[in-house]
């Protein structure tokens, strides 16, 4: 089942999709700094590295599938806030040109919340219906990737596209109980070297990436409580590493007054930010999976803007199991077509044996 990958990132959203039991064939990233990691990690897949809007549609190969993550800096609560108003939002419409144009069984897009606020409601309605015009069937939901194996609360927009002659419906899969913790996911690493760095990476540690940002913390990072506790799950991994939470060996911080917390200076573990691995571990990527970056803030950048990997699979699967049932059913149409041919009499059809064998 070959997908095309828009917007791919480091390819958190592809990994998924290829544990799910899909075949990337084409992939795209305009972003320079990626280009290193996704190579290294998706070595099959043909890395395109133009900007997507001098991409023809004609130039992408057919699929299945066509699945990424248009730039969510726009819609975000964090960022600019200006949506589609924004050159960034506006990308999403690249994403549905393609989709359009190439016209797969479906499409799966990733967006942040913010997306679903009040003040992109229209927009965000105008993407919906350009959608449906192109031939889909439209589902969407806001779901936490804490319901399904990544241990951190991460609220993120889905929005997943049947084309309508499939007459399908998906069903967004429920998720599990069980809450994955920092203890499940990061304890091992914490028994490891783990070096500060300022900004340059470091090479030769024992598990990849395993380092941290070395930097002060703002007024705005010290607004808020930073530090989940060992039987927590994390705090959302940013895509910046100022805004990394906080390792959870360290005491909890100190309330002083409204939008203001301090450090627990008596405290005898450090305040140190969670590494580039251990960000990556919270977003499930294996630790096979090696960033490449000479600055360590863009380790953290393409880390945090990536999809769980584990959230993705959990998608892909339901809409592998919603494409095979439906090519299944198309196969056994199509065989119930032959055999209705083949028992009907050639001459009163006006068909020749070479005819009906075609």
């Amino acid at each position: 089942m070959d997908v095309v990958s828009l917007f791919s990132g480091c390819g958190g959203l592809d990994l998924g999709f290829q544990k799910a039991g899909f075949n990337i064939v084409f992939s795209n990233e305009y972003d320079k700094s990626i280009w290193d990691t996704y190579e290294l990690n998706h070595s099959t897949v043909n890395l395109d590295k133009r900007d997507i809007r001098n991409i023809k549609s004609s130039e992408i190969p057919n699929c299945i599938g066509i699945i990424g993550g248009p730039p969510c800096q726009s819609w975000s609560e964090a960022g600019s806030r200006r949506g589609i108003n924004d050159l960034r939002g506006q990308l999403f419409y690249e994403y549905i040109r393609v989709v359009k144009d190439k016209k797969p069984l479906f499409f799966v897009a990733e967006n942040v919340s913010g997306i679903l606020a009040t003040r992109h409601k229209q927009a965000f309605t105008n993407i919906l219906e350009m959608f449906r015009e192109s031939g889909y069937n439209i589902f969407y939901q806001l779901l936490n990737a804490v319901n399904f194996t990544v241990p951190q609360d991460r609220k993120r927009v889905i929005i997943v596209g049947y084309r309508q002659d499939m007459k399908c419906n998906f069903v967004f899969p429920k998720g599990n109980n069980k809450i994955l913790t920092l203890k499940e996911s990061i304890h091992d690493l914490s028994l490891l070297e783990c070096p500060a760095v300022k900004k340059s990476g470091q090479v030769n540690l024992v598990v990849p990436n395993h380092e941290y940002l070395d930097s002060g913390f703002s007024s705005i990072y010290m607004s808020r409580n930073r530090v989940r506790k060992w039987d927590e799950p994390s705090f959302t991994i940013q895509a910046c590493g100022r805004h990394a939470p906080i390792h959870p060996q360290a005491a909890p911080m100190i309330f002083v007054e409204k939008d203001k917390r301090i450090f627990d200076l008596n405290s005898f573990s450090p305040y140190r930010r969670l590494s580039v691995r251990e960000c990556a571990r919270i977003q499930t990527f294996p630790d096979n999976f090696v960033f490449k970056y000479q600055n360590i803030n863009d380790g953290y950048k393409m880390i945090g803007n990536a999809v769980p990997v584990n959230f993705a699979e959990a998608i892909a699967k339901q809409i592998a199991l919603d494409i095979q049932s439906y090519l299944s059913v198309n196969i056994c149409n199509r065989l119930q077509q032959l055999e209705f041919f083949q028992s009907k009499d050639l001459t009163v059809l006006g068909l020749t044996q070479k005819e009906k064998v075609m």
